[in-house]
């Protein structure tokens, strides 16, 4: 398949996927219980769940394996798992995906801060390197390193890829809007800093995902595009900001919602446009929509 940069350079735009972890939930995933074991315990809802996400008209979807780095793993006692679960999650998205839907294997953070001294940079690297090589092995077209707030961390984990797979690499961070109006991950990095080090350190596709709903995200994608003016950039936005009723966090943006904001995140430079927390096949149906429409009107 051509590369997903190539793709997005030539003016395409390209829809991704949705929540993951709202679906298994839906299905039965309980609190505290590890969505990767899935992949291999109860594969036929994660298929369920990728296939859904192909209908809706995705081009590109995610593995369920956003945990699953050994040192992730380890609090489940699976570390020894973790190629095992890596893999079988790439071949559940590449079965949903068929020939020419592309896979994003979905690596996450680790839990582990080096700043604190909770890990050292090897083991980072190592952890990741095992992730990407099964998430590769069983089908993945590119890694999604995503909902990255610390640097060090984030560049571990491309040099992992970068060094031991083919691979393409996306890196998205996660950021906040401070009172003061600047945008920050919880480490206090910005923007700017994500795209220097990350586009340093090997990554072919930039972006955001999580802690912002589509309104949020068309001001973080403009400072993105002004850091990195050719980089391609994906954005996975939540459903609007999380409400809670009742004890439980509601995300109040509707399909429609989501799908008119479009044209704004498109004119501040997204390429790549997809769903987090509270996204649903319908959200991604609507974007689908949306998204065919703007392709077309392209010159």
């Amino acid at each position: 398949m051509q590369r997903i940069a190539e793709v997005v350079r030539s003016g395409r735009i390209l829809v991704s996927d949705g929540a993951w972890g709202t679906l298994l939930q839906q299905k039965g995933l309980k609190a505290g219980e590890c969505p990767e074991l899935w992949n291999v315990e109860r594969r036929p809802d994660v298929l369920d769940v990728a296939k859904s996400y192909i209908a809706a008209g995705a081009d590109a979807i995610l593995t369920n394996s956003f945990g699953a780095s050994r040192l992730k793993l380890g609090l489940f006692g699976l570390a020894d798992r973790a190629s095992e679960l890596n893999e079988a999650a790439a071949a559940v998205s590449r079965e949903a995906a068929g020939a020419d839907r592309y896979v994003l294997g979905s690596i996450g953070p680790t839990g582990k801060m080096l700043l604190m001294g909770d890990v050292t940079e090897e083991e980072l690297y190592d952890s990741f390197c095992e992730q990407a090589i099964a998430l590769e092995r069983g089908g993945a077209n590119a890694a999604c390193i995503e909902t990255m707030a610390a640097i060090d961390e984030a560049v571990q984990a491309v040099r992992a890829v970068q060094d031991n797979t083919n691979l393409e690499i996306a890196c998205t961070f996660t950021f906040d809007l401070t009172a003061n109006g600047e945008y920050r991950t919880m480490m206090g990095v910005t923007p700017q800093e994500m795209v220097d080090a990350i586009g340093a350190a090997g990554a072919d596709i930039l972006g955001t995902n999580c802690g912002n709903g589509f309104e949020r995200m068309i001001g973080l994608v403009a400072e993105i595009r002004a850091a990195a003016p050719g980089v391609p950039i994906l954005v996975h936005a939540n459903a609007g900001m999380p409400e809670n009723k009742a004890g439980v966090d509601v995300y109040p943006d509707t399909p429609e919602m989501m799908a008119a904001m479009l044209p704004r995140l498109f004119e501040a430079g997204a390429n790549i446009v997809g769903g987090c927390c509270g996204t649903t096949p319908d959200h991604i149906r609507a974007i689908a929509a949306e998204v065919a429409k703007c392709n077309r009107e392209q010159p």
